[in-house]
Formats: C-alpha cells, structure tokens, sequence
C-alpha cells in the first residue's frame, strides 16, 4: 500500500523534484545522528537542522526536559521537513527514553565535553553507529548525560577563547564526521526501507492538501 500511495502522489511533484529527492537519499545517512539536550536559542536549534540537512544527516534526537526547543524558519529556511526529528519531552525520564531508543537501534553515545577526554573529532571510532550529544549553550552537557555517554568528544582549538557557539560546534563536527564517514569502507547508505520511508515523508511535506489526495486514493483502494 505505501509503494502505491508514493507511486500516486509522486504524480503530483515535478520530475525535477522527483529527481532531486533521489540525489538526497543517495547521500542521506542514519548511521551517525545528532542529539541536543535542551537547547532554548531558536537561532542555534535552527541553525543545526540547517547543517544536519546540509551534511546528510537524517535523524536528529532532541530532548526537552528543561527547555522547549524551538526553530526560526528564517534560519532554518525549512530544513527541518527533511530530516526525521525525534522529540522526547513527555514525563521525568526524558532523558533515560532518548538514549535507550538510540542504544537500541546500536548506536554508541558520544558526548561533547570540553574538560572530559576521550577523542578529538577526527578521532572518533565511525565502524559502529555513533550518536553525538550536544548540551545547552551555558552549561554544555548535564552530569547525567555524561553519565550515560560511551564516549566524549573534543573540537581541537587553537586561541584564547573556551568554546565554540553550539551551532558552530555541531557544523564542525558533523563536517569531519561525514567527510570520514564517506571515505571508509562502512555500509552508511540508506535501507531501501527507509528511503522509502522518506519519499513518502518528502510527498507529504512538498505537496499542498495531501490529506485530501491521500483520503482519495484510500477510497480508490475500496
């Protein structure tokens, strides 16, 4: 039914755009992931989703115990109806939630820390899949996000200066890290299962009132 349903709404999207989408799931990756613990600056959140988009990577992991996390679409400029956001902000153990749904997916827990050492960027094992943390603008990450990280991970700086902006941050590490990933011999590449996935996701988030082409091709099915 859903190879169905992509075949009619693709029907509605242009060849180009159809096009396009395939070029992007050629280049898009699940095997490293992005994960932010309260980030509260609109400018910074909208800035990672740019650069997740931009970089590949398909699934961001966000949780929201203490701030709500929030967007600017004039920074985002709608990256985040591409990629799969994955928001936990429902009771106490937030926390605890996010990094078991990704340990149980096998990915390793990596941490941001400037003061914890472990690996540099460059330096971070890839062979497994990797989801990298990044805390709240002031603090960085919780004690209780360290405590659950496999890993933590340093950008190398050179000045006088502690630390990077998040957004900066996170654009440089996921730069060196798909760079890496792209060169070694991993099997980083979609599923054709969750291309897709996508390709019903994009339809949906580039074609206007899909809900009623969709309630129609559901009666054609009957």
């Amino acid at each position: 039914m859903q190879a169905e349903l992509i075949k009619y709404l693709s029907g509605f999207v242009t060849e180009a755009r159809l096009k396009r989408f395939e070029e992007v799931l050629a280049s898009r990756t699940k095997h490293i992931a992005i994960g932010l613990e309260n980030i509260y600056q609109p400018h910074n959140a909208s800035a990672v989703l740019r650069s997740c988009d931009c970089f590949g990577i398909q699934d961001v992991h966000i949780v929201e115990n203490e701030n709500k996390y929030t967007y600017n679409p004039d920074v985002s400029l709608g990256s985040e109806k591409w990629l799969t956001l994955n928001r936990y902000n429902d009771d106490t153990h937030t926390l605890d939630n996010c990094i078991d749904a990704l340990k149980a997916k096998g990915y390793a827990i990596a941490v941001t820390s400037l003061h914890k050492d472990n690996y540099t960027i460059e330096e971070v094992p890839l062979h497994n899949k990797l989801a990298l943390f990044f805390g709240t603008e002031m603090r960085g990450a919780t004690k209780e996000l360290e405590s659950k990280a496999d890993m933590y991970v340093k950008i190398p700086m050179l000045g006088f200066t502690e630390s990077f902006n998040i957004s900066v941050a996170a654009a440089i590490s996921m730069y060196a890290l798909s760079s890496r990933l792209r060169k070694e011999n991993i099997a980083w590449q979609l599923s054709e299962q969750d291309k897709e996935i996508l390709r019903l996701q994009w339809l949906r988030n580039t074609i206007p009132k899909v809900d009623l082409l969709e309630k129609d091709f559901l009666q054609k099915q009957k």
